[in-house]
């Protein structure tokens, strides 16, 4: 039974308005303006030191050490205040896994504020891998980061899916399809296309 490899912010769960609230009070504490969750979305997706970066750049400073720190310790205490878990994902976790499809996660987020939002949204317990950015020494784009979860999973035939270029690389460097999901933060082009989480299944179901 072909494995089913999910991203986590933009694809499993809307994450964006925990992380723009974390973001936001780390500028605030430089007198720098909000940034607004238009802008946050162009910003997610390479992990919490490239969106300090660009949340920094974006108001012509850099972020320094200092900043990641704040929002790491910020975040790991404000991580599942609005986090929602999209439409359709339960549903569509319970047919994979009652077919048979071993599922995994593999993220840039690190691995700790990730299984703690999959357990408060009553997802962890679908996923028999779960792979962070700080799991390997890797990091998706990178297809050895998703060669790691794959390996958790048992290995053999897989699928990734995801809302960002960075999920999309990293399933063509390891040979494998793609989903690209268009409720997202990011934009790309996959093997195939979901609009709404209720297409997983039968997309999986038609790979074989």
């Amino acid at each position: 039974m072909r494995a089913v490899i999910f991203d986590l912010d933009g694809t499993l769960i809307d994450s964006a308005p925990d992380i723009g609230a974390s973001l936001n009070r780390v500028l605030a504490a430089d007198g720098l303006k909000p940034v607004t969750q238009e802008d946050l979305r162009d910003m997610i997706g390479d992990g919490a030191k490239a969106l300090l970066e660009r949340g920094f750049a974006a108001q012509g400073r850099t972020a320094e050490p200092r900043h990641l720190a704040a929002f790491i310790a910020d975040y790991s205490v404000h991580t599942v205040v609005h986090t929602t878990a999209y439409p359709g994902i339960l549903a569509a976790l319970q047919t994979l896994s009652a077919a048979g499809h071993p599922l995994g996660v593999c993220t840039n987020k690190p691995e700790a504020p990730t299984r703690i939002i999959l357990t408060a949204l009553g997802l962890e317990k679908f996923f028999s891998a779960i792979t962070g950015g700080d799991s390997t020494p890797y990091r998706k784009p990178d297809p050895r980061h998703l060669a790691a979860t794959l390996a958790g999973l048992g290995g053999g035939k897989a699928v990734m899916i995801g809302d960002h270029e960075n999920d999309i690389l990293a399933a063509t460097g390891l040979g494998l399809p793609s989903i690209f999901v268009t409720w997202g933060y990011g934009a790309a082009q996959g093997s195939h296309t979901a609009h709404t989480a209720q297409d997983l299944p039968d997309l999986i179901a038609k790979m074989g």
